[in-house]
C-alpha cells in the first residue's frame, strides 16, 4: 500500500507542477469543482495502476521474476554500452546505449539510446531516443526530450515528445508540453500553452462516438 500511496503522491505533485501558476492564485467555485474532479481522476489513476500492478505481479510470480526492493544507480559519469535488465528499480544519471528492462521503477535523469520498459517511468532533464513502455505511469519533466513512442496506463507530460502516445487511461499535458504525434487515451487534459501536432483520439473512453451516432441513425429511421 505504501508503494501505491507514493505513486499517488508523485502524480498529485506532477499535476500540481503542470498547473499554470496564475490559476493557483484565487480559485472560483468552478475551479474548486475542477479540483474535485481532478482528485477523482487521480484516485482512478491510483486504482487502475493498482489493478495493473496486481496483474503484473501475478505474471511475474508465474514467470519467477518478482519485483525486488533493490535500486541500482548509474552515476552521471558512467556510460553503459549494452542492454540492462533488473528485477528491482534503476536510477539513471549517466548514459546508456542499449535497451533497459526493469521490473521496478525507472528514474531517468540522463540519456538513453534504446527502448525502455519498467513498472513506472519518470524522466527529468532526460534525453531518450527509443520506445518508452510503462505498465503504470509515465511522467515526462519539462526539460526532457523523448523521440519515440510512449505506452502507459497514465501519463503526465511537461516536456517534448516526438512520437505516438498510447495510454489506456488519462493523459495530462502541461502548458510547456510539445507533442509531435498522435495521442490515443481514455481522456486528455490539455493545459493552455501546450502544442500538439497530431490527432487526439479518446478511443479508450467508456463512450464510443461512432457507436452512439450509429445507434442514433437506427432510432431516427
Amino acid at each position: 500500500m505504501g508503494f501505491f500511496s507514493d505513486l499517488k503522491e508523485d502524480i498529485s505533485q506532477a499535476v500540481g507542477e503542470v498547473a499554470p501558476e496564475e490559476e493557483t492564485k484565487g480559485t472560483s467555485a468552478k475551479d474548486n469543482k475542477e479540483d474535485i474532479d481532478l482528485n477523482a481522476l487521480l484516485d482512478n489513476i491510483d486504482e487502475d495502476s493498482a489493478n495493473d500492478k496486481s496483474k503484473s505481479s501475478d505474471n511475474n510470480k508465474k514467470s519467477g521474476s518478482a519485483i525486488t526492493d533493490e535500486t541500482a544507480v548509474i552515476t552521471a559519469g558512467m556510460n553503459v554500452h549494452g542492454d540492462i535488465t533488473s528485477s528491482g528499480s534503476l536510477e539513471l544519471l549517466g548514459s546508456v546505449k542499449g535497451n533497459i528492462n526493469v521490473n521496478g521503477k525507472l528514474n531517468v535523469l540522463g540519456q538513453i539510446e534504446g527502448d525502455s520498459k519498467a513498472d513506472e517511468i519518470y524522466c527529468e532533464n532526460a534525453n531518450i531516443t527509443g520506445e518508452v513502455n510503462s505498465a503504470g505511469t509515465v511522467k515526462i519533466g519539462q526539460s526532457s526530450v523523448i523521440i519515440g513512442n510512449i505506452f502507459a496506463t497514465s501519463a503526465v507530460i511537461a516536456g517534448a515528445v516526438k512520437g505516438d502516445i498510447d495510454v489506456k487511461g488519462p493523459v495530462v499535458l502541461d502548458a510547456s508540453a510539445i507533442v509531435m504525434g498522435n495521442i490515443k487515451s481514455k481522456s486528455v487534459q490539455i493545459n493552455n500553452g501546450a502544442v500538439i501536432e497530431g490527432v487526439c483520439s479518446q478511443c479508450y473512453a467508456d463512450v464510443s462516438p461512432t457507436s452512439f451516432f450509429d445507434e442514433f441513425k437506427k432510432i431516427k429511421k
